[in-house]
């Protein structure tokens, strides 16, 4: 069909993954906080086919069970709010990891109501497992900061290893903090964050972002800085594998990850590659790729799960694809901006993304991909949270909710 490209063909096994421990690499630790051009292009191919979804998931003990699994965004849609998000004071939350400090914005007006000192390098908010609070996190300090998403109001700063970001087990056992510069998994109690174990994993330089299975049994990091994911037993907490990208780039490579709503497959925003790799719904293979535009990064579905919203801060463009087949259905630009993380509003009619390199904020309708505001912020601007979100649960990040 004109206009759409489609997932790369199945690529040979041998060629694509590796789950063997290589040898250690050269890296500066949080390094993918500056720009850079990507290294190379991808040209599309011909799509594969997915599997039909399971007619019954078995999911982890104690995670909700998957509702519809063609979709697992299914309790996700507008207006589909638990009593504690429904309870939430409208606001969008920017944490700066520049400036260190966190911006409020008001959505019904897009004029900033509030800022407080998060830390020293403030990189997300973060809302909890059970929608309660919100965490803006430190990764150089160390701590978070708990924000009550019924008021805005913050508080005192909790101890925890090196936050660069946080999810949180989808049976609400555990608190994660990716702690990117020490390559380990730290897991907290999530009521008392009293520190539960760790999981090094030193082949995954640049560990950041995070997404599970449809079962919730197994979670998928991403490794920036070494060109590949690790894969992790989510009830045992080990390590099962590693896969190699095809293309290992080890500078601003691997980065947001987001599973397809049917769970056939994830995507996996490379910023140095320009595009998404595209790994199977079990995590063993690389199947596939889709270029799209200098510095992607972020991933962020619909309301309706219809489509993924795909950023590209270095090219300064939102990619609107379709999750099924990969078809690009839509770019929509954003002029001299630098379009990196957020989230979608809680009716869908907005698209909210900071503005990482331009400190500024963008405000996009979903409707057309006309852009509504431009609100400037301070000094990289980073995981911007759009509060409150629909769901029954948060798996952390800066509101992916199931």
């Amino acid at each position: 069909m004109t206009g759409r490209r489609r997932l790369v063909a199945v690529l040979a096994l041998a060629a694509l993954t590796s789950c063997s421990a290589p040898a250690a690499e050269q890296e500066a630790e949080h390094a993918h906080h500056t720009a850079a051009a990507p290294s190379s292009s991808i040209s599309p191919s011909p799509s594969t086919s997915a599997a039909p979804p399971a007619p019954v998931v078995d999911v982890l003990p104690g995670m909700p069970p998957v509702v519809d699994p063609a979709n697992v965004y299914s309790e996700t849609a507008a207006g589909m709010l638990s009593p504690a998000a429904a309870a939430a004071r409208p606001l969008v939350y920017v944490p700066h990891s520049g400036s260190g400090e966190v911006r409020v914005i008001d959505p019904a007006t897009f004029q900033q109501i509030d800022q407080f000192p998060a830390g020293e390098e403030v990189q997300h908010v973060v809302p909890s497992y059970d929608m309660q609070m919100l965490y803006a996190t430190d990764d150089i300090g160390n701590t978070i900061t708990p924000i009550d998403p019924r008021t805005g109001a913050h508080g005192d700063r909790i101890p925890v290893i090196d936050p660069y970001n946080m999810y949180f087990w989808p049976d609400g056992s555990a608190a994660v903090s990716v702690a990117e510069a020490r390559r380990t998994l730290v897991f907290y109690d999530p009521n008392t964050w009293i520190e539960q174990g760790q999981l090094p994993i030193p082949d995954c330089g640049g560990i950041d972002h995070a997404d599970f299975t449809a079962d919730g049994r197994t979670a998928v990091f991403t490794c920036e800085f070494a060109g590949r994911v690790a894969v992790v037993d989510v009830a045992t907490r080990t390590l099962l594998r590693i896969i190699d990208m095809p293309v290992r780039n080890t500078h601003m490579g691997p980065q947001d990850i987001k599973l397809s709503p049917d769970g056939q497959r994830f995507y996996i925003a490379d910023s140095d590659q320009g595009g998404l790799w595209v790994l199977d719904g079990a995590a063993t293979q690389v199947i596939g790729q889709i270029p799209l535009g200098a510095g992607t990064h972020g991933i962020y579905p619909s309301r309706d799960a219809s489509v993924l919203y795909v950023t590209s801060r270095i090219a300064g463009t939102v990619s609107v694809l379709d999750p099924v087949t990969g078809a690009v259905k839509a770019t929509w630009p954003v002029p001299g901006g630098s379009p990196d993380m957020g989230g979608v509003t809680a009716d869908g009619t907005q698209l909210w993304l900071s503005g990482r390199y331009n400190r500024e904020v963008y405000v996009i309708s979903t409707a057309d991909g006309s852009l509504l505001a431009r609100i400037p912020v301070g000094d990289g601007p980073h995981g911007l949270c759009v509060w409150p979100q629909p769901g029954r649960y948060s798996l952390g990040h800066t509101g992916v909710t199931r």
